[in-house]
């Protein structure tokens, strides 16, 4: 759902890596929005600035800063968007701002999902609104079908079936969003290192004819930590000669949509949201 704007209104933008924020950010300036980056040092890509009406870096130290900036730029809307690296929750620095360190310390674990969350709960009990991270996005959201030309074979679809059922239920456990399979056998989880490591390493145990699945967590709070795959993901699929990409319809970003369908149906790779 669109957020109601006004013309010029401002939104913040809490920008991670890849290429999820820019995206984001050309849709928002196409709705009329003027858009305020807040970028972290060390995750955000530098180019962003020429994307955005004006950018603003952060510390991951430098949490109760960022509210205040808000504040002050008067920002009472805001999205996340794009992946903080994983080495920065094993960053000395992120116990450097006291507000965050007690964040952190208080929770029972560190999953995505309970940091993320309490994030979030923090953004919502400061006044602002968090809105969806699909906000302005519903065109890259695939509905369900095959995306490129070719339907998966009988022996495709028995491992797509396989590997969503298992896909569900690490994303359930909150370890990743991701699997590769092959013959209905797993080859490979996604845990911290991301999707791409994941599909590189399936390609070293299992060579050619790989499934990879990604599917959106069973509760998947629409606001942070949506599954994303883009033209990165596909070349990486190609290098390994995976066999299909299949990810969950509605709910699982699909960056450079054109591009991605072009170079797969190029490469006789299937793409099929399920």
């Amino acid at each position: 759902m669109q957020p109601n704007v006004s013309n010029n209104q401002k939104i913040g933008l809490i920008s991670g890596s890849g290429k999820f924020p820019f995206l984001l950010a050309q849709a928002a300036k196409d709705k009329g929005f003027c858009v305020v980056s807040i970028a972290i040092r060390n995750n955000t890509n530098p180019r962003l600035k020429k994307f955005v009406d004006d950018i603003k870096w952060f510390k991951i130290s430098e949490f109760r800063k960022i509210f205040d900036f808000l504040d002050k730029e008067g920002i009472r809307s805001v999205i996340m968007s794009g992946q903080i690296q994983p080495r920065t929750l094993f960053d000395k620095e992120i116990f450097q701002d006291e507000e965050l360190r007690k964040l952190i310390v208080d929770l029972e674990d560190r999953r995505a999902d309970s940091i993320f969350g309490a994030i979030a709960q923090k953004i919502v009990e400061s006044g602002i609104k968090l809105l969806d991270s699909t906000t302005l996005l519903e065109n890259y959201l695939p509905k369900r079908g095959v995306l490129t030309q070719d339907e998966p074979t009988r022996e495709i679809w028995d491992d797509i079936n396989f590997g969503f059922q298992i896909a569900k239920e690490i994303a359930r456990l909150d370890i990743g969003q991701t699997v590769v399979v092959k013959n209905k056998a797993i080859v490979a989880v996604e845990s911290m290192e991301g999707t791409d490591a994941t599909i590189r390493r399936a390609g070293s145990i299992a060579n050619k004819g790989c499934v990879a699945i990604k599917v959106s967590k069973p509760q998947q709070d629409m606001r942070f930590d949506i599954p994303v795959v883009g033209l990165r993901t596909v070349k990486n699929l190609l290098k390994i000669k995976a066999k299909c990409l299949a990810i969950e319809a509605g709910k699982t970003l699909l960056i450079d949509k054109e591009k991605c369908i072009e170079r797969a149906k190029k490469y006789n790779l299937i793409i099929v949201a399920v």
